[in-house]
């Protein structure tokens, strides 16, 4: 029998919080909504959007001319799980020309106006170009991160502030696509936030419809841009399951663990039927570990929660990926052995910058906790990306800001951001979330440049040609980029 939180009262039940579900047999199964694109290799998109009911043929009409969408692709990919109240269609248009705007349009969509994306950038075009970063990002607006919070919880926004997902869409306007390498949405926080006063309280047997609320308004938000740039994602903890890596009622004395999650809110469930990124194009694993060129940048996403490699798993509150029952989804040092091949095979006189995205930082300034700091990740990804010369790491799961040194075995590079021969880690998991931010732990880690843990922010990467590589931290309440550095490589372009 389920524990209960608070019995929840009928008049809760038919509050505006299940609105999505108690609407959804009305509505028209076959419309599409959320809309998201992924790059499939240089000649390939996929297009992906949820409908109510599914589909046989999910389809997608495309063209060159907005009056004329004169080709169509279409697919058998309609996939569901338990609790789910859409359906995940998918469609792989192939065959495209490179850098190049496209119209397109789902069936039954009801829009008059078609959608737009641009192909990815040949690999070896050195045209200049800038990309946005965005992790640890969830829910924004009422329900999520706004301008109140519940008892506990804490960075709210101020009454006039833009949240980040606005700055994405203002500021972020001219990037190529959004890469959000992990924690996305933030639905496991739903037990947290009914206990903290900040949703109403109902039962754990129905927490299932509010995660799976949260998670459709997510996606409904950030369909403004990723239905028109490539949104690539990676895992973070917060796909895992529904449960937040535990949650303690203090005023109850009961802590919940996976064990309340229903099928279909474990085991990364949700995050594996929602995306397709191109791991089939690059021999990665599902959304999990992937990699793909665009223009000067071989770009590699890794998973920093499962399969690590050496027979680890990435540690988690509070008892660990095995409390968690997550993964793994590869034989041992599958995706070890997968990123040796994928780094060895890249052609630097094409894509001269390497630049790899992981959730879980192992350089930063914050508790030491194996929950915080990824030692495992450093033991195993470490030395391949020092053997093959990584540009720059990318990593969030900590929610500051903060750009390091290069750094390689815990020592400076003595070049710093002048032709260092180690890698640039910056983590930025800022982009900001119900529950704020967390503390820098002060004073900061030797390598630390510049941090900052009270303002919400993205990252802006801009590559100015084989050899300038400009980093950026957006703060999204006014679009200022308060943190501005450029690493140089000694390279002929």
């Amino acid at each position: 029998m389920d524990r209960v939180v608070t019995l929840v009262s009928a008049a809760l039940k038919a509050s505006t919080l299940f609105a999505d579900f108690v609407s959804a047999s009305g509505q028209n199964g076959t419309i599409p909504m959320q809309l998201r694109l992924a790059y499939a290799g240089s000649t390939g998109m996929v297009v992906s959007w949820n409908t109510y009911s599914q589909l046989s043929l999910p389809t997608v009409r495309y063209g060159r001319d907005p009056e004329h969408l004169n080709r169509v692709a279409s697919s058998n990919v309609s996939v569901t799980y338990p609790t789910s109240t859409t359906y995940n269609n998918h469609v792989s248009i192939a065959d495209l020309k490179p850098n190049t705007l496209y119209y397109y349009q789902p069936y039954d969509s009801n829009s008059s106006v078609p959608y737009t994306f641009k192909t990815s950038r040949h690999a070896g075009d050195k045209t200049p170009y800038s990309i946005a970063v965005a992790i640890d990002m969830g829910l924004m607006g009422p329900r999520g991160l706004t301008t109140t919070v519940g008892a506990g919880a804490g960075h709210p926004l101020g009454p006039n502030d833009n949240n980040t997902m606005q700055s994405l869409q203002a500021q972020g306007a001219d990037t190529d696509f959004l890469w959000h390498p992990g924690d996305i949405a933030y639905a496991d926080y739903w037990l947290k936030e009914e206990i903290q006063g900040f949703l109403p309280n109902t039962t754990i047997g129905d927490g299932a419809k509010v995660y799976e609320s949260l998670l459709n308004q997510y996606y409904d938000e950030v369909s403004a841009i990723s239905a028109r740039k490539p949104y690539m994602v990676g895992p973070g903890n917060h796909e895992a399951n529904c449960d937040n890596g535990g949650t303690t009622d203090k005023a109850h004395n009961i802590t919940y663990d996976v064990s309340i999650c229903m099928p279909g809110q474990t085991n990364f469930t949700g995050f594996r039927n929602h995306f397709r990124m191109p791991s089939a194009q690059s021999g990665g694993l599902e959304n999990f570990w992937y990699s793909f060129d665009h223009g000067m940048v071989h770009y590699v996403t890794l998973d920093t929660e499962t399969d690590l490699g050496h027979g680890l798993i990435a540690p988690d509150e509070p008892g660990g990926p095995e409390a968690e029952k997550s993964g793994p989804f590869a034989v041992r040092d599958a995706q070890l052995n997968w990123l040796k091949k994928d780094l060895a095979s890249v052609d630097r006189k094409k894509t001269p910058w390497i630049v790899v995205a992981g959730h879980r930082p192992w350089y930063v300034s914050a508790a030491n906790r194996s929950s915080t700091i990824c030692e495992e990740c450093r033991e195993v990804f470490e030395p391949l990306l020092l053997e093959y010369n990584v540009d720059l790491v990318l990593s969030g799961h900590t929610h500051v800001y903060e750009r390091n040194a290069p750094i390689a075995n815990f020592n400076v590079d003595p070049m710093e951001l002048n032709n260092p021969s180690a890698p640039w880690y910056i983590t930025n998991g800022a982009a900001g979330h119900y529950d704020g931010l967390d503390p820098l732990v002060r004073p900061l880690q030797n390598y630390a440049r510049y941090a900052t843990d009270s303002i919400y922010g993205w990252s802006r990467l801009t590559f100015h040609n084989c050899s300038h590589l400009t980093h950026e931290f957006v703060a999204s309440v006014n679009g200022t980029a308060l943190d501005t550095a450029t690493l140089f490589k000694d390279r002929k372009c």
